[in-house]
């Protein structure tokens, strides 16, 4: 059974670059455009991997992780961002919520195919 992807970005052309590097490597995966979008989806596939862009309009990439992560304890988080200046702040807020319990690790944008499978498959194994 294929390892369950959910991932969100409000630009199409990356949610569809990301979908088809993920999905050439064996990977089931699943897009949503917004946060709301994407709880709708993962309810129906119960991902086990959840990329997203940190900024998006509505609720932003840390809003939709932690919610994913209270209804799905067992999703790895995995969010991006290619804003140099949410780049900090988003370093110290995902500091913050490993602090809490919180597993999340933040990528820079763009991200390279090879860099990105690795960094899922590190998630999967628990060795981020």
């Amino acid at each position: 059974m294929a390892i369950k992807i959910l991932i969100v970005d409000d630009e199409i052309s990356i949610l569809e670059s990301l979908a088809e590097i993920l999905q050439s490597a064996g990977y089931e995966v699943s897009t949503a455009t917004s946060g709301g979008e994407a709880i709708s989806k993962a309810k129906q596939i119960t991902p086990q991997v959840l990329l997203s862009d940190v900024l998006m309009p509505n609720m932003n990439g840390f809003e939709l992780a932690l919610q994913i992560k209270d209804k799905f304890p067992g999703c790895h988080l995995l969010l991006f961002s290619g804003q140099a200046s949410t780049a900090q702040l988003a370093q110290q807020a995902i500091q913050s919520f490993n602090n809490k319990g919180y597993r999340f690790e933040l990528l820079p944008k763009p991200l390279h195919p090879d860099a990105l499978l690795k960094k899922i498959r590190q998630s999967l194994t628990n060795v981020i």
